[in-house]
């Protein structure tokens, strides 16, 4: 809300392996929290940038102002992970039945990892999918976000709506 108020632009380098669920986590507020920045990304009128580094899994990832957020530019490295969840984690539910009746479970269970990473977890079916822009080299990012930056016409425009300091 800060940078909004004064139209500084937003950068979010995105790396989550998604929310921890559990008890102890709702009771510290994690629910309340994931809601303020939600809420505070979707009405950001700044332009909003993202680039995945690494992991971006789940709502977590919705969360840290992915395209689905209004996010006016998404990037990812060649590495990044863009998935519901983790292909491990995956990989054991979804499969679970068939690697249990595997002749090598282990072995199994490697394939299926190896086939979700493939179909699900990589930026190149995201940007097919339209989920991000682009794939960057991480050599190429700051280059890349300068490009967007002037692409986007940043005004000159005063406050926007206040800051209240609570």
């Amino acid at each position: 809300r800060f940078c909004d108020c004064f139209n500084i632009p937003l950068l979010t380098l995105v790396d989550t392996p998604g929310y921890l669920p559990g008890a102890d986590q709702e009771h510290a507020g994690v629910i309340r929290h994931g809601a303020k920045i939600l809420y505070a990304y979707s009405e950001a009128t700044v332009p909003k940038m993202t680039v995945i580094m690494r992991k971006a899994y789940g709502g977590a990832y919705i969360a840290m102002c992915s395209r689905h957020l209004g996010a006016t530019f998404v990037a990812s490295w060649p590495c990044g992970e863009i998935a519901v969840m983790g292909a491990e984690g995956a990989a054991n539910i979804i499969f679970r039945k068939e690697i249990a009746a595997a002749e090598d479970p282990e072995v199994y269970r490697q394939d299926m990892i190896k086939e979700y990473e493939d179909i699900f977890a990589n930026p190149y079916v995201a940007a097919k999918k339209g989920y991000i822009d682009t794939i960057i080299r991480s050599s190429m990012t700051r280059e890349t976000l300068i490009k967007v930056l002037s692409r986007t016409g940043q005004s000159r425009r005063g406050p926007r709506h206040g800051n209240i300091p609570l």
